[in-house]
């Protein structure tokens, strides 16, 4: 449950609204969304959805007239057809129910398993992309934590964002639950390395991505080899984040196509797009890094010289 319909559950709780909840309780074929589908009616306000279109429309002119006549429970057979303005196919059957106390009641522990259910995110640096990334957050169904170890960093953020000072921000690696995602976009590639060595050690990620580029990539693969790294491990990087190719580097884009790949893993839909280089695989006896430094060359020596201070 999203927390604009937490919030619109405690308005109507607090000032005594009548409303109605409408649920899926069946979706069968090509419906726009399943049986987790809920949406809250008063006279006034909606919130949630049950797929949006005429299905949506129809579904609140119900909600308003059971208001309007004290009715107390209703369920509807809705074939998602010619008849009501979809080309989806399917069919929903749609429960209506006054939210009285015992509904209210229901509701919250509903809200309250979806909450622990909720997929966490640590997003490491409050730079120009980190701050991006807080605002395309901000409406999501997922727990995103900004982390940084600058106190200043955090003024002007989304008022839901989760903020986390830490002197150290590998400590909030510590406390992540399996299956977490981690992306990092700090002000210094020595942090950037560490947060990223640490979170591939654990081996329990859904997601581990890093700003930068393939010569950042293949720099930090050699780094990560010569200490043991597994490369397997290795393997789950994503680096540059955002998708191979794109060309629009503005930080809000490189947010907006990092919370996508995020996103996508979580709904289950791919495995992140790992960046491929353009002259080929490993060779017999090299590593990652060394491939990658071979197949993308820098763009010029200054670049590939260019003295970056890695952790020890």
């Amino acid at each position: 449950m999203s927390a604009a319909l937490a919030s619109h559950l405690a308005r109507i709780g607090r000032d005594a609204r009548a409303a109605v909840a409408v649920e899926i309780v069946d979706a069968k074929g090509s419906t726009p969304r399943a049986e987790d589908a809920i949406m809250l009616v008063d006279l006034a306000e909606v919130s949630g959805t049950i797929g949006g279109g005429h299905l949506e429309y129809h579904a609140i002119d119900i909600a308003r007239t059971m208001i309007e006549a004290g009715a107390r429970a209703r369920r509807e057979t809705i074939p998602l057809g010619p008849m009501m303005g979809q080309c989806c196919g399917g069919q929903v059957i749609l429960a209506f129910a006054t939210i009285d106390d015992a509904t209210a009641r229901r509701l919250h522990e509903r809200l309250a398993e979806e909450a622990a259910r909720m997929r966490d995110i640590f997003a490491f640096g409050l730079g120009h992309t980190g701050r991006a990334f807080a605002r395309v957050m901000a409406g999501m169904p997922f727990r995103t934590t900004m982390i940084d170890d600058r106190p200043e960093a955090f003024a002007d953020l989304p008022e839901n964002a989760r903020a986390r000072h830490c002197e150290d921000p590998e400590d909030a690696l510590a406390d992540a639950r399996p299956g977490s995602a981690f992306v990092i976009f700090t002000h210094s590639h020595s942090l950037d390395y560490r947060l990223a060595d640490r979170a591939l050690r654990r081996g329990d990620a859904a997601y581990v991505g890093m700003i930068g580029s393939a010569t950042k990539r293949a720099r930090f693969a050699s780094w990560f080899s010569r200490r043991g790294g597994p490369p397997e491990r290795l393997a789950r990087l994503v680096c540059p984040i955002g998708g191979e190719g794109a060309r629009d580097k503005r930080p809000e884009i490189i947010a907006l196509l990092a919370a996508a790949e995020i996103a996508r893993v979580f709904a289950g839909a791919a495995e992140p797009l790992l960046p491929r280089s353009r002259g080929g695989g490993v060779k017999r006896g090299e590593t990652e890094g060394e491939a990658l430094l071979r197949n993308d060359p820098p763009q010029s020596p200054t670049t590939a010289l260019r003295a970056v201070p890695l952790p020890r």
